[in-house]
């Protein structure tokens, strides 16, 4: 009676779907190798190698889930479990992709170029694309850093004042439904530089949502928090720091996160019509030229930089909400 139940068990906490994964990566890398196509491309090899590491890496992965103990494996067992669906559709998607472009041609050049045509790109022009992605890095976090700071502090002084609030609050529902894109053609006039002025862009995207939930947080806060801390001392600046704006962090975070995906928008446009620099200028180049690889692998680094911001945002955002962990899902 007992021995079914383990077995059970045990095969229950197989990830089985990424076990397949790994064989359908395998059969994807030999199509990529041996399936004949209609043009050669040179980094056909590299592709198919890519696809065989990917499956290498996930069959480690797997027998690791399974053979060792812990809770980092616990949890990556769970992450493979979970993501099995998922780890089979980015290997089925790739494999279609290879089949449309470069086997069949079915979808045609140069506006779909197949995977090793994107590939390409990063051997032969990561020079290029490296150095875009730092001046876009250096413009989003300068620009999202400034944002953040000055809408945290008006979202606080916005809820905490009545007279900031007066004064600030009809200034704030004038200017910030407006789309931060709107003002380029005042902003790239007005500052002296192009770089200046996709700054103060980039800053005002992030600056609305921040502001917003900042001051939203902050105005709900319970009277009642407040009375007990005046009760035991506390002055002006104590309630500001140590109630109203721990309280508000939940509103803070939901702005943040908000406020980073204007940010991304208004960076891109940007980049595109002001800058000579960055991975906007990139994507606007490589259209003009009609090279869509490099825009391709423009977009593939642009979403693993994006897409990576948020996570770091995330895991701040775990950190000083320790206490919400089984309350809020976001």
């Amino acid at each position: 009676m007992l021995r079914p139940r383990r077995e059970g068990r045990v095969a229950a906490t197989v990830p089985w779907l990424a076990l397949a994964a790994v064989g359908l990566w395998v059969l994807v890398a030999g199509y990529t190798w041996r399936a004949p196509q209609k043009k050669h491309w040179e980094a056909t090899g590299s592709v198919a190698s890519l696809e065989v590491g990917a499956a290498v890496v996930l069959l480690v992965l797997v027998v690791g889930s399974v053979v060792a103990r812990g809770r980092y494996v616990e949890a990556l067992r769970s992450r493979l479990i979970t993501g099995g669906p998922w780890l089979i559709a980015i290997a089925a998607w790739i494999g279609a992709w290879e089949a449309l472009t470069a086997k069949l041609r079915i979808l045609p050049l140069p506006t779909f170029p197949p995977p090793a045509a994107v590939v390409q790109v990063f051997v032969d022009d990561w020079s290029t694309l490296l150095t875009s992605t730092l001046y876009s890095s250096r413009l989003l976090l300068l620009g999202a850093v400034v944002g953040a700071v000055s809408g945290f502090v008006t979202g606080i002084a916005i809820g905490w004042s009545r007279i900031v609030g007066y004064w600030l609050h009809p200034v704030l529902k004038f200017i910030g439904p407006v789309p931060a894109t709107a003002w380029l053609p005042v902003v790239f006039i007005v500052f002296p530089t192009s770089f200046s002025a996709s700054i103060f862009l980039v800053a005002l995207s992030a600056w609305f949502p921040v502001t917003v939930l900042t001051w939203s947080g902050v105005a709900s806060v319970k009277a009642s928090y407040y009375d007990v801390a005046r009760t035991l001392g506390a002055g002006q600046w104590f309630l500001i720091r140590r109630v109203a704006v721990p309280a508000a962090l939940p509103h803070v975070f939901v702005g943040l996160f908000m406020g980073l995906g204007s940010t991304f928008v208004t960076l891109i446009v940007a980049e595109m019509l002001g800058v000579k620099a960055g991975l906007g200028w990139y994507i606007q180049w490589a259209i003009g030229w009609a090279a869509y690889n490099k825009m391709y692998a423009a977009l593939i680094v642009m979403a693993l930089l994006f897409s990576g911001l948020l996570r770091v945002v995330f895991a701040v955002r775990d950190h000083f909400l320790d206490w919400q962990k089984g309350l809020l899902r976001w």
